[in-house]
């Protein structure tokens, strides 16, 4: 299970990052295929990792909103 941020890019399409994997980034023309797309690339990052005989990286990330 991993977090990951959504929200809507300059160009009008939904970004998605997995903070926890560095580099870990997708999008999708609606945020339901932004959410589909970062599924692939996490699964994609990690397999990546395995193979190399790489650590994976934990979850670690906190989400905090904050008023200003």
């Amino acid at each position: 299970m991993r977090q990951v941020i959504v929200y809507c890019g300059e160009d009008g399409y939904w970004v998605v990052e997995c903070p926890s994997l560095p580099g870990c980034v997708s999008q999708g023309k609606t945020k339901e295929e932004a959410i589909t797309n970062i599924k692939e690339a996490i699964n994609g990052y990690i397999k990546a990792l395995e193979e190399d005989n790489l650590p994976v990286p934990e979850e670690r990330f906190e989400t905090l909103v904050v008023a200003v």
